[in-house]
């Protein structure tokens, strides 16, 4: 979606925005008419955390006390699908993954639950760890994710809320991810084409906390992270996730006339080589 045509450079205009008047008072900061493209990307991907997000909640809240028992699987794996699936076998008590589900409750088997949450519990199986230690519990059962996936998804819902607020489509990927700054504040990184620059440091200071808390609870047997820092560091790294693909499927140049009619900071464009 970035496009990454080698012929397409930035360079300083001699004049702000010499391409085109404003033809209304409605044209906004990248020069196009409405903004009712970014507006449904965030609306869509925000939802769709959202609705995920309600429904981890909601799912052990309404399901009777005590069903779901203390589970403990594998990521990128399904465990607890069927009656013998490898979550309710017996991992032992002092294994890194998985444990003995005969004495944390017996056995779990989430495709016996109703279709909404199968899903809930089915997704968490799928995707996170589901160890109780780091899950939360609600009406006595364990939530289908971590605290730290939790996080991701509530981040990930603002991310994509800031973007749909304040983003434009500006052709590429970069230039309609910094959008949500204001023009005034990023001027400087516009007049020395550090664009790209900008975008890997914001994603690495958003990205770079959980890595390094994860992999130091992975690598360091004296190290245990902790459910608020599981949270949230999720939560910022989910941040700049949202505020990304918000961005890269907003970043669409067939709204415009042609490149040299994307409005940019600091008086610069787009143009073809």
């Amino acid at each position: 979606m970035e496009n990454c045509d080698p012929s397409i450079l930035l360079v300083k205009s001699k004049k702000p925005y010499p391409v085109r008047k404003l033809v209304s008072s409605k044209e906004r900061k990248n020069g196009l008419q409405d903004r009712r493209l970014e507006s449904k990307v965030s609306m869509i991907l925000g939802g769709f955390s959202s609705g995920f997000l309600l429904l981890f909640f909601i799912a052990p809240y309404s399901m009777p006390y005590d069903s779901v028992p203390e589970l403990s699987g594998r990521a990128n794996a399904i465990d607890y699908a069927f009656e013998d699936s490898w979550g309710n076998n017996d991992h032992g008590e002092d294994s890194s993954i998985g444990h003995d589900q005969s004495i944390h409750g017996g056995s779990f088997v989430w495709t016996d639950l109703n279709p909404l949450w199968a899903i809930a519990y089915g997704f968490g199986d799928l995707n996170c760890h589901q160890k109780h230690e780091r899950s939360w519990e609600i009406n006595g059962n364990q939530m289908p994710v971590c605290t730290r996936d939790v996080g991701i998804f509530l981040g990930f819902f603002l991310g994509c809320l800031i973007f749909g607020l304040r983003g434009f489509n500006r052709w590429t990927v970069r230039d309609t991810f910094l959008s949500v700054f204001p023009d005034r504040l990023i001027s400087t990184i516009y007049e020395k084409d550090l664009r790209l620059a900008a975008v890997f440091v914001i994603m690495g200071i958003g990205l770079a906390p959980m890595g390094i808390d994860g992999f130091t609870q992975l690598l360091l047997e004296s190290y245990e992270s902790n459910n608020p820092l599981r949270i949230a560091t999720g939560a910022v790294s989910g941040l700049v996730g949202g505020w990304w693909f918000c961005s890269a499927f907003s970043a669409r140049p067939k709204y415009f006339e042609n490149v040299e009619s994307v409005r940019l900071p600091a008086g610069t464009k787009l143009v073809t080589r």
